[in-house]
């Protein structure tokens, strides 16, 4: 049955531009919920939607790292999930906003992941937005301002090399969230995600860490971007609290790149004087 259209939980104070260029208050009266949001681009996320109004709950296998309400979860096992999400809702009592953020990265090219390291990794960065999706679905339902957001990958969209199993993953996250945008649509739920370029976050630094040549291998990822560097956490959380803000409420089954212009752009090379 096709639900009547919903207004937000209260009018927007604020233009969209303006929301684009500092932080508003458009999440206020909102809960989120955030999955490993406890470092790296979660961590973020949860600064962002925090400073936009929003009561945020962090659900993270170490969620005491986190200041926001921190709450033990794994993805990866549906009683957890469902056990922290009924938490979540006990502890603010509403959930409308949920950021699927949470998973794990893979090196290698086909052969370099046995069938085991397959299964964990689709586990977690699929499966896993499946898992709190569903168990959050009962109360974004209930939401007048219901929302989804999903972390994909600029390896959705782009083939990068050595990065078999992490792209195949993403890229499944891609048209998962166009699936679940056609399905929940109509029940006022939006769904998108972003796609990150290469971020400087702390998986990434024991990467460049572990590497022969660590600044060689970071000067390489920065001129990846065309703007010459890595994303800023910062800058991906912004996009993610864009999709998620009732005042984007006609933008739903979108991917935004947060890339530096990697997936859209060819420039050409620069000339050496």
């Amino acid at each position: 049955m096709r639900r009547p259209a919903r207004s937000p939980v209260r009018p927007p104070t604020s233009t969209p531009n303006a929301v684009a260029t500092s932080v508003g208050n458009d999440l206020e009266g909102l809960t989120a919920l955030i999955t490993g949001g406890a470092s790296g681009i979660g961590a973020a996320i949860a600064d962002r939607l925090a400073a936009g109004g929003a009561q945020v709950a962090v659900l993270d296998l170490a969620p005491e790292a986190s200041p926001h309400c921190g709450v033990q979860c794994n993805v990866a096992d549906d009683a957890s999930v469902r056990a922290a999400v009924e938490r979540v809702v006990q502890q603010f009592g509403r959930l409308d906003i949920v950021i699927n953020n949470a998973g794990i990265g893979a090196q290698g090219d086909i052969a370099a992941n046995d069938d085991d390291e397959w299964l964990r990794v689709l586990n977690v960065n699929v499966v896993g937005i499946a898992r709190v999706s569903r168990a959050a679905l009962p109360y974004l339902r209930k939401s007048p301002a219901a929302a989804i957001v999903n972390t994909c990958s600029i390896a959705a969209t782009a083939g990068l090399p050595q990065r078999a199993l992490y792209s195949a993953s993403k890229g499944a996250v891609l048209s998962l969230t166009l699936a679940m945008a056609a399905d929940h649509v109509r029940e006022g739920i939006r769904v998108n995600c972003v796609n990150p370029g290469t971020v400087d976050t702390p998986w990434v630094g024991r990467l460049l860490d572990s590497a022969a040549e660590p600044a060689g291998e970071r000067a390489a990822l920065n001129a990846r971007q065309p703007h010459g560097r890595m994303v800023d956490p910062a800058e991906v959380a912004g996009a993610v609290a864009y999709l998620a803000s009732p005042l984007s409420g006609s933008t739903s089954g979108t991917s935004l790149a947060v890339d530096g212009g990697m997936q859209g752009l060819r420039l050409r090379p620069v000339q050496s004087s």
